[in-house]
């Protein structure tokens, strides 16, 4: 049995909520662009970095994991899920344990300490975050943008054959540009985090319906008038340039149809700011997954910001391992990866004083890997522990 295990016996799941805590013997990288620490600890005190470094000394007494050979980063966001399976249905009311269990195979397992859910229903995936943040429940830290804004008779066919009609009543798109601010506003006043617009909506295997431009303008216009940033499902080189004409922040996926998204308009939406989330194992089984991989490659290399993501839960396999391996074909070293696991979102959502790096004073949400992804970049996906607010919230057995 490893050392760290010994020590980790002392609190498994009922110390879980102690959050000061010592790590040692771990390789640490407090970013993505910093040589890593050798052998450090990092101490924990009320849910917060207190020391890094190669010669901090843990206080007696105080709960401590030691992994050797583990590397400790920032701690992991995907920008990209959804709680639309029927499991997350009457989160209100379902046990909590049932709910931690979920939350661990579907996000805490692979390392994650915040996610964006970027379509879900409000009052459901807002329960779910309530019961995390209360402690009851063990899980990451929630956004959410609530249900997406679609083009007039724009729902998507994939989302049109899963769901029930009580749900499809909810989803019904905006016709006017009124009609679409009122959504989002009322999203926003409900609790959203986001708006999620569809620029490009696929309403067939085969046929992409664009997003009109006033209302993808007036819907971008309202959430930023209120603070929020505004994500863009684009499908196509059209639904890309609406994207970029109404202001939108990030694309949520890499257009799937990538005819005409050359060089240029993608230094158009990195000059604009835009973010990008790959989501490249969604799209690992396309004929063209090569030019798709192309455009996130042109958009990194280009100065864009690349943020990760997976579309997990809209995909009810949660192995993330292939999205990395995509990335990795997409020529995106391993620091690249790391900086779009933690700097690039946190920069995102201007929350960057307080995590996506292994500091003192930062939010003590961390993910300690297997190895060193400088030598084996499988330990992306090997995740020993996630810790949130200084709680272990997931350990590998």
């Amino acid at each position: 049995m490893p050392v760290f295990r010994l020590a980790l016996c002392l609190f498994p799941l009922a110390a879980a909520f102690a959050q000061s805590l010592a790590i040692t013997d771990v390789v640490v990288y407090p970013s993505a662009s910093e040589s890593a620490l050798r052998r450090a600890t990092v101490l924990i005190n009320d849910g917060k970095i207190q020391a890094v470094g190669e010669h901090v000394s843990v206080p007696a007494g105080l709960a401590a994991i030691r992994c050797s050979g583990c590397a400790l980063v920032a701690g992991f966001w995907n920008g990209h899920v959804h709680f639309t399976e029927p499991k997350w249905d009457g989160a209100s009311n379902k046990p909590a344990k049932q709910l931690t269990d979920q939350l661990r195979v579907m996000l805490a397992r692979s390392g994650f300490t915040s996610v964006v859910d970027t379509g879900s229903l409000l009052s459901n995936t807002l329960a779910i975050r309530r019961r995390i943040d209360s402690g009851e429940v063990l899980g990451p830290r929630i956004l959410t943008a609530g249900l997406p804004i679609y083009p007039p008779n724009g729902i998507p066919f994939y989302v049109k054959d899963g769901l029930s009609p009580e749900l499809l009543r909810e989803l019904t798109p905006p016709n006017t540009v009124s009609d679409a601010v009122s959504a989002v506003e009322r999203n926003i006043r409900d609790g959203a985090d986001i708006v999620k617009l569809f620029t490009g909506s696929w309403i067939t295997r085969d046929t992409v319906l664009p997003m009109p431009k006033e209302i993808a303008i007036a819907s971008a216009q309202a959430a930023h008038r209120n603070g929020k940033l505004v994500f863009s499902h684009p499908s196509n080189l059209l639904g890309v340039r609406i994207a970029i004409d109404s202001g939108v922040d990030v694309l949520a996926h890499t257009p799937e149809d990538t005819r005409g998204v050359d060089q240029q308009i993608l230094e158009t939406a990195v000059q604009r700011g835009m973010a990008m989330i790959p989501t490249l194992k969604l799209f690992s089984g396309d004929r063209n997954i090569s030019e798709i991989r192309r455009v996130v490659w042109e958009f990194e290399n280009l100065g864009g910001s690349l943020v990760f993501g997976t579309d997990t839960g809209y995909l009810t396999d949660y192995d993330v391992s292939e999205e990395f391996k995509q990335l990795g074909k997409a020529n995106l070293t391993w620091r690249d990866v790391l900086r779009m696991l933690t700097e690039n979102p946190a920069r995102l959502f201007k929350d960057q004083t307080n995590r996506g790096r292994v500091v003192p004073g930062m939010i003590a949400d961390l993910t300690i890997l297997e190895t060193d992804p400088a030598v084996d970049p499988s330990a992306f996906w090997l995740v020993r522990y996630t810790i949130k607010n200084g709680r272990v919230i997931w350990e590998s057995n």
